[in-house]
């Protein structure tokens, strides 16, 4: 059975006051007369403004009294919303009776949730961003110290001077994503848009990443015609570098990353596969955010801001682009764009 609006419960609340009022009136009146005031012929004497005055009053004093309980709920969230203003967002409310006051219960509970959820992941954003920073940091400056010993063979010196040149270029490389993703973050409006050949821009990222797969003795499979596209050439490039570096990255020797494109009626569909540690649920709905880390003890490398830059570029694009495991073992994104971004 619906429960009883909270406008009707109102209404029935002012016509309870109302009645109270009268009640009360008309009852000190007949008990005076009990009492042997002769208030019938004085009744009639008296202003009826005064009457007014006295049956307001008396409601007005009831009003304020009974208006407390429908705004004790009120009161509940407005402590609640303090507490989560001061940053505690475990709080939740659990208000009874009418629709209303359970849908705001609902959203309400929602809402800190959604806050909590922000603020952890707002957390994890600036562990992970420290990390991604001071990681490489501290190597450079341990194996320059490690430098000035003099008891170092010339293997070793060169040794630690490739590790120095491998960190820098990491955090050089982290510096301009951050710059690159602030930059993509800020731009609204798709510029420098032309028809190209997608296909032939993909075989050239493979070609540019060749040394990268040919160490690791990855196999390429690549399954597409002459596929062309509208969109910024230069944008789309970063993506296929994001996405096939990353599967570079994360697949085991001699494994295998697939790609695949196909055109539908509006728009063109790739998908970017390797073998590669299982991508859970939770991960594939975080798996875009800056710096994730899949292994909260840093024992592995996370994704950095590459995926963060690919989803706003394909965004931009107004295309979409989503992360999945399959079943057999491999990690699969999925980009759709439509043929005239």
């Amino acid at each position: 059975m619906r429960k009883i609006q909270l406008a009707m419960i109102f209404a029935i609340i002012v016509f309870l006051i109302l009645l109270v009022t009268m009640f009360v009136v008309f009852s000190g009146i007949f008990i005076l007369q009990k009492l042997g005031f002769n208030l019938v012929d004085e009744i009639s004497k008296v202003p009826l403004l005064t009457f007014a005055i006295v049956s307001v009053s008396v409601g007005t004093v009831l009003a304020f009294l009974f208006s407390r309980l429908p705004l004790k709920p009120i009161r509940t969230v407005c402590e609640a919303a303090d507490k989560i203003a001061e940053g505690d967002y475990s709080v939740r409310i659990n208000l009874k009776g009418p629709t209303e006051f359970i849908q705001l219960t609902d959203s309400f509970n929602h809402m800190a949730e959604e806050l909590c959820s922000v603020e952890m992941l707002r957390s994890d954003f600036v562990n992970n961003f420290s990390h991604e920073f001071k990681t490489p940091i501290v190597s450079v400056r341990g194996f320059a110290k490690m430098l000035k010993r003099d008891d170092l063979t010339e293997e070793e010196r060169n040794e630690y001077l490739d590790t120095i040149i491998t960190e820098s270029e990491r955090l050089a490389e982290l510096s301009t994503n951050v710059l690159n993703l602030t930059k993509i973050e800020q731009q609204t409006i798709l510029t420098d848009k032309r028809l190209f050949n997608v296909s032939e821009q993909l075989r050239l990222v493979i070609a540019m990443l060749s040394e990268k797969w040919l160490k690791k003795q990855l196999e390429f499979d690549f399954d597409c015609g002459e596929i062309y596209l509208t969109g910024n050439e230069e944008m789309l490039k970063q993506v296929w570098i994001n996405l096939l570096d990353n599967a570079i990255k994360f697949s085991p020797d001699g494994g295998a990353v697939i790609i695949k494109l196909r055109r539908t009626a509006k728009s063109v569909i790739i998908t970017v596969s390797n073998e590669g540690n299982i991508l859970t649920e939770e991960s594939a709905k975080h798996i875009f955010d800056k710096f994730y880390q899949a292994d909260k003890s840093h024992a592995a490398r996370g994704y950095g801001l590459g995926l963060a830059i690919t989803k706003q570029i394909i965004e931009l694009h107004s295309g979409t682009i989503t992360a999945k495991g399959t079943e057999d073992s491999r990690i699969e994104f999925r980009i759709e764009l439509p043929k005239g971004s």
